[in-house]
């Protein structure tokens, strides 16, 4: 245990944690609204506020890298030589940290010719001769040699900042096996990659431990390097000079002339009104708060305290308020007052037992509550009437939640904020999908309980409903500022009212027959089983038609067919390569071995769609509302938008999509080349927005154009030309991939994409302008201010920066058609509700949703879903609307 009589003198390396703070956390969550990067400076400073409160150091300076030239590179130029450039995003921000902690009196320090690590194990020398606990933290292992009874390394681990492992002597013995002075012989020797130190060849770090446990330090082993045999001596001979300048490199310098005395370190008294202006410039609001907190004032009110006290401690890292459980008239008074103290919403989360709700957390800022709930129980009415009320409710995953309060017979009204949501609108690109994952990213902290699944809490479990409610209260502020003004927009008027939307299809299903389904599944099972004899017979064996190791015997060594291309195991089996090959070089067992993946590709969906029928006769799928960066919704479990829409087989398993028995068919709508329409409305061109306009065939009048004859004499294979070119150019299709498309030679596909660009300019010149913008911006915006970001578009590798151009290019248009959708499916709900209709959204796949409709409401129903649709947004050109009617999802294709 630390003496507690002594002062803490506590020294970090502000290069080396700024950089980590820089790559733990997303360089687009921490951007102000000026366009400043702020990820480095947030991350550095919250983990100083957590080591003031936990570690009240009596004394504390922060030091910095003046440049990368030393003496170290004056010795070796190649010191440190393999690190790149400094991130652009991280530029500038080392200014603003420096300025921060000058702002909260902390002293920093820097010295010409040495590094931050010198100054610290000076610092360090110093404290220990002076009588201080020095406590170092520092991501460079380095600083490990400084280690001993009154000198402690406090290392940040693997996932940035927020955690720090406590290297003491007895610490760096159990990690390392070396005494800490023992720490730099052992990088001497194995060298250091992160420094381009180039160690003993083969020399790992247990050689290196066990050299050091015979022979005690590095000045030992190599006097007994002739006693060493094998390989690694004969190296460790030759190659001992790496090893000295290794040792001399990394040995901190301990008596670097500083112009400051350990009194002047002394902790100085953090003036609230010092530190807001620049806090609020930099929009760090919630660490003003936890800085108020912890010197104990408030973030609009001057505040100091000469160090934070121990009871500050649990301020600077907020704890969940205990909840507690109330009932009946106690919670209605609560809820008075918690509705009152925060006007933007409360925090909800709900325990699921089993699909139901079972009990629920409701929490402030500062206060929760956990409440048990079953059905007619009077004394949980309070929560149900503020449940059905439009009082605001902000909630994570938003939707499981709703289902299972339908489902237990309970209204809600009011949501406003669903984090989950938020969060991915803010980082389209990453994989925040829980509550923890939101906690960790955006706050720098960890849940209580590490899965915050819908399930009741484990028997003992520290966390639940009432903290997930508060978390999530906690980040909606957090996530919300950190959007831009348009995204805020969208997030509030598309993605939010589209939540409840979703529930509601998800419970209500679709009528799936069965027996459809397995006529069909026995069907496909003995055409599979006649094409893979067919293909056994034309080789005179079976093989196992799913091994790619097996086919590629028969394709390339029996047959002798020409090498597709090559991979780590062979030569590609893939279907593409498979299908060019059966082009270029036709064989009839190839062609069975085709057929046969179709027919087993399409039974395994014949069965995952019959084994997911529910007792209720319905299909129940899940659609994913976050995830794609584009902003399209996925269907999973089943997945429907994978069922194939051209082929026989694919219409047989619309069939068996039926209406209910209380309804009296489907009727399905989908938008006509939508994403032609929101590419003649981006990119302004006169040629399409007249086609779409006059209500011509859009693919005969390209074509037209484009070939240079009248409308009337535009070929079939003329308009499946233009039809490929137009979509595909929207993609970043090259002429390469246009002939092999076409099946047609790179010329003529060259000479198809020049006479297109002549006679549609505006197409081209859109195209070119929006990869260029993205390169400047670093993002693509929709119609309706859905960003993605393209960080690859700078990449250095040529690979990731063409695949990030050609998702540039056409993010706009597939962002802006998922929008649309969006929001006609929310503004069809909202009208068929208003109108009192029994008729029902049951699903959306595509650009296409299918509805069940009530008998006498046919008509209107068509009405309302074309109106609502065809107004979804105002482009250049109309939104062509199509509708279909009949008995099951087949019969009404339009």
């Amino acid at each position: 245990m630390p003496d507690a009589d002594k002062p803490t003198l506590l020294v970090i390396d502000g290069h080396s944690l700024a950089f980590r703070a820089f790559y733990a956390l997303p360089v687009d969550s921490f951007t102000t609204r000026d366009g400043q990067h702020t990820n480095a400076i947030h991350g550095f400073l919250s983990m100083l506020l957590l080591l003031l409160a936990n570690e009240n150091p009596t004394h504390l300076a922060v030091a910095f890298d003046m440049s990368r030239a030393s003496f170290r590179t004056r010795e070796y130029p190649e010191y440190k030589g393999t690190r790149g450039e400094t991130p652009v995003e991280f530029k500038g921000q080392v200014p603003l940290l420096q300025e921060a902690l000058q702002a909260m009196g902390i002293t920093t320090l820097e010295k010409e010719d040495f590094e931050a690590d010198d100054i610290l194990a000076t610092l360090a020398a110093r404290g220990r001769a002076d009588g201080y606990r020095v406590l170092l933290v520092s991501g460079d292992r380095d600083t490990i040699q400084l280690v001993n009874d009154d000198v402690t390394l406090l290392y940040p681990n693997t996932q940035g900042v927020s955690q720090l492992k406590r290297y003491d002597p007895a610490a760096v013995v159990e990690r390392y096996g070396i005494r800490p002075e023992q720490y730099p012989d052992v990088a001497a020797l194995v060298g250091e990659s992160s420094d381009n130190l180039i160690g003993i060849s083969k020399v790992g770090e247990k050689t290196a431990v066990k050299w050091l446990g015979l022979y005690g330090d590095l000045e030992g082993i190599l006097a007994h390097a002739d006693e060493i045999k094998g390989v690694v001596g004969q190296n460790l001979r030759d190659q001992r000079e790496n090893a000295e300048r290794n040792r001399r490199l990394n040995r901190l310098v301990t008596d670097v002339e500083l112009d400051v005395e350990l009194d002047t370190l002394a902790a100085k008294p953090i003036v609230i009104d010092e530190v807001r202006p620049l806090f609020e410039r930099l929009e760090f609001r919630t660490l003003l708060e936890r800085l108020a907190k912890l010197v104990g004032g408030a973030p609009n009110a001057s505040a100091g305290a000469p160090t934070a006290a121990p009871e500050a401690a649990e301020a600077a890292a907020p704890q969940a308020p205990s909840s507690q459980s109330l009932t009946g008239q106690a919670l209605a008074e609560w809820l008075d007052r918690a509705v009152a103290a925060e006007p933007a919403g409360l925090g909800l989360s709900l325990d699921v037992l089993e699909g139901v709700v079972i009990g629920a957390g409701i929490a402030t800022t500062t206060e929760s509550v956990r409440l048990s709930w079953r059905a007619g129980d009077e004394a949980a009415a309070p929560f149900e009437q503020w449940l059905a009320s439009a009082s605001p409710k902000i909630m994570t995953d938003a939707k499981a939640q709703l289902k299972a309060l339908a489902r237990s017979g309970l209204e809600v009204d009011g949501l406003v904020l669903d984090t989950l949501v938020a969060g991915w609108l803010l980082r389209p690109n990453l994989t925040e999908r829980s509550l923890a994952d939101l906690v960790d990213v955006h706050l720098g902290e960890k849940l209580p309980q590490a899965d915050p699944s819908l399930l009741v809490p484990e028997e003992g479990s520290d966390a639940g409903a009432p903290e997930f409610a508060w978390y999530t209260l906690r980040l909606a502020p957090v996530v919300l500022r950190a959007l831009p003004e348009s995204t805020r927009v969208l997030l509030a008027e598309v993605e939010m009212p589209l939540v409840p939307v979703l529930a509601a299809m998800e419970l209500r299903g679709v009528t799936v027959d069965h027996g459809e389904l397995g006529a069909l599944s026995a069907e496909l099972g003995d055409r599979a089983a006649a094409l893979a004899a067919a293909a056994y017979a034309e080789i005179g064996r079976e093989v196992n038609l799913g091994s790619p190791k097996q086919l590629q015997e028969v394709l390339f060594d029996q047959l002798a067919m020409p090498k597709t291309r090559a991979t780590k195991t062979g030569y590609t089996t893939d279907a593409s390569a498979l299908a060019d090959l059966q082009e270029s070089n036709p064989h009839p067992f190839l062609g069975y071995l085709l057929e046969h993946r179709d027919a087993t590709k399409l039974r395994q969906i014949v069965e995952s769609l019959d084994k997911a029928i529910a007792t209720d006769g319905r299909i129940h799928t899940s659609y994913g509302q976050i995830g794609a960066a584009t902003g399209r919704m996925s269907s999973n479990d089943p997945n429907l938008q994978n069922i194939p829409t051209r082929t026989e087989d694919g219409r047989r398993i619309r069939k068996a999509f039926r209406h209910g028995s209380d309804y009296v068919e489907l009727l399905t709508a989908d938008y006509s080349q939508i994403e032609m329409r929101i590419m003649a409305h981006l990119s302004g061109d006169p040629g399409l927005i007249e086609a779409f306009n006059a209500g011509e065939d859009l693919h005969r009048f390209v074509g037209a154009r484009v070939f240079a004859v009248d409308p009337v004499d535009v070929t079939p294979l003329m308009r499946t030309k233009v039809k490929a070119m137009s979509y595909g150019l929207a993609y970043g299709l090259s002429a390469f991939g246009l002939s092999k498309q076409l099946r047609i030679d790179r010329a003529e596909a060259t000479q198809l994409m020049k006479e297109y660009f002549e006679r549609f300019g505006a197409v081209r010149d859109y195209l070119r302008g929006v990869v260029e913008q993205a390169r400047i911006d670093g993002y693509t915006e929709t119609i309706f201010g859905r960003r993605r970001p393209f960080p690859d578009l700078t990449s250095p590798n040529r690979v990731h920066r063409e695949n990030a151009e050609r998702a540039a290019l056409n993010s706009p248009i597939q962002g802006s058609a998922a929008d649309i959708m969006k929001i006609a499916m929310t503004t069809v709900e909202a009208e068929l509700a208003a109108r009192g209709m029994s008729s029902r959204m049951l699903l959306t796949v595509h650009d296409e949703l299918i509805f069940e409709v009530a008998e006498g409401e046919s008509e209107t129903l068509e009405t309302v879903v074309r109106e609502r649709m065809a107004t979804a947004a105002d482009l250049l050109v109309p939104l062509d609307v199509s509708v279909g009617r009949g008995r099951d999802w087949e019969h009404a294709a339009h």
